[in-house]
């Protein structure tokens, strides 16, 4: 029986498309005013009625992709599995604090906090530690690597966003990180056979 079941290859798939085209919509809905560069995609959902509508269903819908992976990734860890589903859930309560257009927001700060957190934990809590032979995607090295990647790419988008440099571009980095990582590990798992070499 495989670990996971085919449609978590859809779910997790389909995370990526949304964020990147979702968010590319919105922006163009914004107009010329919107700078990818300096500016967050939470500032997509300030102004106008648009660009609310179309970044509110693009977290939407990535939070339920994020929850649906977690369903269906038996394979990891229980506690991992958590941390993704409600990574996915950060994402959609992110709809209903947006980012005002102008100064900070305490509720929408800690909501982006709290998913970021979550999403770049998740790799080392899904980890496989009962030695057995791990899909790829789940063993100790590779999931620590990518949580450390991940860290770092938050650290690098908090600096950005305190030094008013690109901090759209950072972001932009880290949330595509985090949306392929979930395609990487089910896709590791439906390749994976459990009677396959136990020193690799």
């Amino acid at each position: 029986m495989r670990p996971v079941p085919w449609w978590t290859l859809l779910s997790s798939g389909c995370a990526p498309v949304v964020l990147i085209g979702g968010s590319t919509i919105a922006a163009m809905t914004h107009g010329p005013g919107y700078s990818p560069v300096r500016q967050t995609i939470s500032v997509l959902a300030a102004d106008g009625p648009s660009g609310y509508w179309a970044l509110t269903t693009t977290l939407i819908v990535l939070g339920t992709c994020h929850l649906a992976t977690a369903w269906g990734l038996r394979a990891a860890e229980l506690a991992g599995r958590l941390a993704l589903g409600a990574g996915g859930v950060s994402a959609m309560l992110l709809a209903l604090f947006p980012a005002p257009s102008s100064g900070g927001s305490l509720p929408h700060g800690s909501v982006v906090a709290v998913g970021f957190s979550l999403l770049a934990l998740w790799p080392i809590l899904a980890a496989d530690r009962s030695g057995r032979a791990a899909p790829w995607g789940l063993r100790f090295a590779p999931s620590l690597t990518v949580t450390a990647l991940l860290v770092i790419g938050a650290a690098w988008f908090l600096i950005e966003l305190e030094t008013r440099g690109a901090a759209g571009v950072a972001e932009r980095v880290l949330t595509a990180a985090q949306s392929l990582w979930p395609v990487v590990v089910v896709v590791s798992c439906l390749c994976h056979s459990p009677d396959g070499d136990r020193s690799t």
